[in-house]
């Protein structure tokens, strides 16, 4: 028995001796961290500040009929606001030790220190994205999706109940919800703001995909794209994009729709420090840290008006 034991080490250590390792590494993947594609990113700021400051200026008067003996002229002036907001400092660390170091060198392929400051990258992006999406509760900030300057316009029905209806009605339907959102900016601003942005939930993304329209090899998003009143106004694309949370951030947790007009002028956030690692320090006897920080503010919508919400498009 006690033989048959040493032959069975014996045989293990050499099948882990001659087994055959893959240089490639399998890494679980993530949702993509693309903020910055849906809100405007400033690094200007000094890397320090502590907050950022901007002002607003609006103008008012009205002329009036005059005679040449008049001693009351209406006056024209300006009002100036001021509006400041914090920029807040986020950290991420990544420790090691010497044995894991040796043995890291036994894999193909690893690096230990190259993945785990990837890994802390990545969790600075995942706040920041959240931040800018979703909001912080923690700071009291809210997202590009929740935020409560935006009117908020509800449809009558949902967008697969009036495909469920017929495709060619829902084809006029879904393109009259996406003008009219986007026609509400521009009238109620008497043609001074344009949304060039739409932004979706997945589910309705993934219908405007899917639903060919009748006797064509065009989608009904490829439709929207080209038949929509910011394209026939300017002849510039609207863009469209799916964005993960929308399908419950109605007020009623239903499907919302955001469109906007993506510009830091009217809405952008501050990141005047992107992640930036520190000298490793030694924590114990053997195990050292990488420290690493970040600064950035809440998203802020300066123009209110040049965004809407609408819900229940699913």
């Amino acid at each position: 028995m006690f033989m048959n034991d040493v032959h069975q080490q014996a045989l293990g250590f050499l099948v882990s001796q001659t087994t055959y390792i893959e240089p490639l590494v399998y890494r679980i993947k993530y949702p993509e961290l693309n903020y910055a594609d849906f809100v405007p990113i400033d690094h200007a700021a000094g890397e320090w500040a502590k907050s950022y400051t901007f002002y607003s200026v609006d103008q008012y008067g009205k002329a009036e009929w005059i005679t040449a003996n008049t001693t009351d002229i209406p006056l024209a002036d300006f009002t100036r606001g001021k509006h400041e907001a914090a920029i807040e400092m986020g950290g991420i660390a990544y420790r090691y030790n010497l044995e894991e170091l040796g043995q890291a060198m036994m894999i193909p392929g690893l690096n230990l220190t190259t993945e785990r400051a990837n890994a802390a990258r990545r969790a600075s992006e995942e706040m920041i994205h959240n931040s800018m999406m979703y909001g912080d509760t923690p700071k009291g900030w809210l997202g590009l999706i929740n935020l409560t300057g935006p009117d908020v316009i509800n449809v009558t029905t949902t967008w697969p109940a009036q495909i469920a209806l017929g495709t060619a009605a829902a084809v006029n339907f879904i393109t009259s919800d996406v003008n009219n959102a986007i026609s509400n900016i521009w009238v109620s601003s008497l043609g001074i703001e344009f949304a060039d942005t739409v932004l979706l939930p997945m589910s309705a993304m993934t219908l405007l995909a899917i639903t060919q329209l009748p006797n064509t090899t065009m989608n009904l998003l490829s439709w929207l794209k080209a038949n929509n009143i910011y394209t026939e106004t300017t002849g510039r694309p609207l863009t469209i994009m799916a964005v993960r949370g929308l399908d419950t951030a109605g007020a009623s947790g239903n499907g919302r729709m955001i469109v906007y007009r993506k510009d830091p002028e009217a809405l952008k956030a501050h990141v005047p420090m992107p992640l930036r690692f520190f000298p490793a320090y030694q924590k114990t006897a053997f195990v050292y840290e990488v420290p690493a920080m970040f600064r950035f503010s809440a998203l802020g919508l300066r123009l209110p008006k040049t965004m809407r919400y609408i819900d229940g498009i699913v």
